[in-house]
C-alpha cells in the first residue's frame, strides 16, 4: 500500500493499464478531456466529462486509459475529510462543480500556480465534495463559522465576522481567479450552492423546515428563513402553506 501524507492536487494524464494497487489516502479522479476505464472493489465503470471518480481509502482498483486524457486528481489524507468514503465510487457532476473542475484544469495549467494555492483549491473542492455527502453539520453562514469540516481558510475570509485583510496572497489570488471562472466569489458560491439545494429540499416537501435549515449548514432556523427570503424573495414557510 503506497503512502502519501500531504496533500495533492494536480492535472495529469495517464498512459497505460494499472495493476490493482490500494492508496492510504481518498484519491478524486475528475475528467478534463478523455476518458479513464476504472474498476473500484470490483465495480467498474468509465469517468468521462460530467463524472467523478471517488477511490476511497483501502479501496484496491486498477484503470485503463484508451487514447488522449487529461484529469485533474487530488490525494487527501482519509483523516482531512473520511466523509468523503460515504460517496459512490462514480457519480454526476452537476453544473457548479463542472464549473469549478475547469477552473482547477485552467489553474493548474499555468507555471505560477504555487503550493498554497493548489491547497486551497482543494480544500474547497473537498468541502463542496463533503456538501453532497450531507456531512457538513456545522453551523452555516449566519453563525459565523466555517463550514468546510477541513477548515478552509479560503472560506473562512468569507463568513460574516472574518477579519479583513490580512490574508495569504494566494486566498486573495485564487478568490479573484475564482470570481474570474464562475463569476462570483467563493462566498457567494457556497451561499447559492446552499439555498439551492434547500429550494430542492422544500420543494420536495419530504422534510420539516428545521432539517432543510440543518441540510443547508444552518443551526438557527431564523437565520435560515431571513437568508432564503433575502435570496429568493419568499420564506421557506411558502413551500408549506402555499397561498390560496
Amino acid at each position: 500500500m503506497s503512502r502519501h501524507d500531504d496533500l495533492l492536487l494536480e492535472l495529469r494524464s495517464y498512459q497505460q493499464e494499472s495493476h490493482q494497487h490500494q492508496h492510504d489516502y481518498h484519491q478524486l479522479v475528475l475528467p478534463a478531456h478523455g476518458c479513464l476505464e476504472l474498476d473500484v472493489e470490483g465495480r467498474g465503470g468509465v469517468v468521462q466529462a460530467g463524472q467523478l471518480a471517488v477511490i476511497a481509502a483501502g479501496n484496491s482498483h486498477g484503470f485503463a486509459a484508451p487514447g488522449d486524457n487529461a484529469f485533474v486528481v487530488a490525494n487527501v489524507p482519509a483523516t482531512l475529510a473520511p466523509q468523503l468514503a460515504s460517496l459512490p465510487a462514480f457519480l454526476p457532476l452537476d453544473a457548479g462543480m463542472l464549473a469549478y473542475v475547469e477552473f482547477l484544469r485552467a489553474e493548474l495549467s499555468r507555471p505560477h500556480t504555487g503550493e498554497n494555492g493548489r491547497r486551497q483549491m482543494l480544500l474547497l473542492l473537498t468541502q463542496l465534495l463533503a456538501e453532497r455527502a450531507g456531512a457538513d453539520s456545522q453551523a452555516g453562514p449566519a453563525g459565523g463559522r466555517c463550514p468546510c469540516a477541513a477548515g478552509c481558510a479560503l472560506c473562512r475570509g468569507h463568513q460574516p465576522g472574518a477579519a479583513g485583510g490580512g490574508g495569504p496572497p494566494e486566498r486573495a489570488q485564487l478568490s479573484e481567479l475564482f470570481r474570474r471562472q464562475l463569476g462570483m466569489s467563493p462566498g457567494q458560491y457556497q451561499l447559492e450552492q446552499r439555498m439551492q439545494h434547500g429550494w430542492l429540499l422544500l420543494e420536495q416537501g419530504s422534510l420539516p423546515v428545521q432539517q432543510v435549515a440543518e441540510q443547508c449548514g444552518y443551526a438557527s432556523l431564523s437565520a435560515f428563513s431571513d437568508r432564503f427570503r433575502r435570496h429568493f424573495g419568499i420564506a421557506p414557510s411558502h413551500f408549506r402553506h402555499p397561498a390560496k
